[in-house]
């Protein structure tokens, strides 16, 4: 789905990383710069969205309750395949009247897990990478091209990074302030600040090594 942004999402050895930017437009209007496309559903578990902010926001919000509603039931976390496939069940469900928003989903339990769901409910495992919005074409060419299998943390945080600085460069609909970041793993969901966000913004643009 190309609409205007970027999100990605990397697997590293022992943690999920999920990136966008900031920018927010309506059609050809950019109306905001620091607009939020990462959230949290459980302690392991987080979502990003591009697409239409109030689908998208409808749809988490929803994701979110589910979530609790499990664990107070059964007495333990949701798992991020079943949120995954709760997510796919509704949209395939709208399908003839979609909602216009993709979904990346990150997890660890304790094994990091991706997915990417279609605005028709498509459910996709990813077992390296995923990316959606306007600038999938710039972010997948610079993870393509340098994601390494059983690269660290720290590697894949700069990864993320910069697959969104080039949509930011060279995509019109994507950009903002600057870019948000969340790391999944077995201790929980870190966002990162906006000057750890630019430390990784200044290091030299070379090949991540394993």
């Amino acid at each position: 789905m190309k609409t205007g942004t970027t999100t990605v999402g990397v697997i590293t050895k022992d943690a999920v990383i999920l990136a966008a930017d900031m920018k927010a437009t309506l059609g050809n209007l950019s109306y905001e710069q620091e607009s939020k496309k990462i959230y949290k559903i459980t302690d392991r578990i987080a979502i990003t969205n591009a697409g239409s902010v109030g689908d998208s926001l409808t749809i988490i919000r929803f994701l979110k309750a589910k979530a609790k509603v499990y664990e107070t039931e059964n007495g333990k976390p949701i798992t991020a395949k079943a949120v995954t496939t709760l997510l796919s069940n509704i949209l395939n469900a709208n399908r003839y009247f979609p909602y216009m928003a993709q979904f990346i989903i990150g997890g660890v339990e304790p094994q990091p897990v991706l997915f990417e769901v279609t605005p028709y409910g498509d459910m996709i495992s990813r077992d390296k990478f995923a990316t959606s919005g306007s600038g999938t074409q710039l972010a997948m060419a610079i993870l393509d091209s340098e994601y390494k299998s059983g690269m660290s943390k720290e590697q894949g945080i700069e990864l993320a990074v910069r697959a969104i600085d080039a949509s930011r460069k060279r995509d019109i609909y994507t950009g903002g302030k600057s870019i948000a970041v969340a790391v999944i793993t077995t201790k929980g969901i870190e966002e990162l600040s906006e000057k750890e966000i630019e430390k990784y913004l200044k290091k030299k643009a070379e090949p991540n090594k394993q």
